[in-house]
């Protein structure tokens, strides 16, 4: 089956973030200055197929949301996959908001800068639904919203205004005291990305968490990832 995308183009960054995100066959430009791509690839569960997925983290300062992003990236590097991962920091100080982002693609990525239009939004702390626009950039009606929350999907979708799209909830925390005895959710949201877009595996994880960290933790963060992975709920 074959999907046809348009994009306006606004200026070569844009140009270039469309060429690397998608698996284009062909391209042609029109006189109303619009980009028209094909692709013919896809997402298990019927998304069209990028060469680039893009993630964005929203946490505050001292829950690891870029410790998060590095994983991610690491665990992807070592599936054979280009990535990027880098910070964007507010206020320096606890508790201050803070975004993190990665690039996983299939191809090399040429892109420096921040992610204004992700695929995937992670959000590790729920408080921030209140005062930070999670949601900017996100297609609702294919993009994926994973949050550290015990509410039901639907309530989320309620509170975020959003009909269509994925939303992902985990109550990371939870399971994180009860696993590490510590209020450390960012592992846990690891398990979730790897439900909702299989774009690593839970063995890659495995094999990243214990280059990363002493055996026993490795072992006791990979059983949070793990519990995540189960009671990930989605809507």
């Amino acid at each position: 089956m074959l999907h046809i995308y348009t994009v306006k183009l606004v200026n070569a960054e844009i140009v270039e973030r469309v060429r690397l995100k998608y698996s284009q066959k062909s391209l042609t430009f029109s006189s109303v200055n619009t980009l028209v791509f094909f692709t013919d690839k896809y997402f298990s569960e019927g998304t069209p197929l990028k060469a680039m997925v893009e993630f964005r983290w929203h946490g505050r300062g001292g829950q690891g949301a870029w410790t998060a992003s590095e994983l991610l990236a690491r665990t992807a590097l070592d599936e054979g996959k280009y990535i990027q991962s880098f910070p964007e920091f507010g206020p320096e100080r606890m508790g201050a908001p803070v975004t993190a982002f990665t690039r996983i693609s299939t191809k090399p990525i040429r892109l420096h800068c921040a992610i204004y239009d992700p695929d995937v939004v992670i959000v590790l702390d729920n408080t921030l639904l209140k005062t930070v626009p999670v949601t900017a950039g996100l297609n609702c009606d294919t993009d994926c919203l994973i949050i550290n929350s015990s509410d039901e999907p639907a309530l989320i979708k309620q509170t975020l205004k959003v009909d269509q799209g994925k939303v992902w909830t985990v109550p990371a925390t939870e399971i994180a005291l009860r696993i590490l005895g510590a209020p450390i959710a960012n592992t846990a949201l690891l398990g979730v990305v790897a439900k909702a877009t299989g774009i690593v595996t839970l063995e890659g994880i495995e094999k990243t968490l214990k280059g990363r960290f002493r055996a026993d933790l490795a072992e006791k963060n990979f059983a949070v990832v793990k519990e995540a992975y189960r009671e990930a709920k989605t809507e």
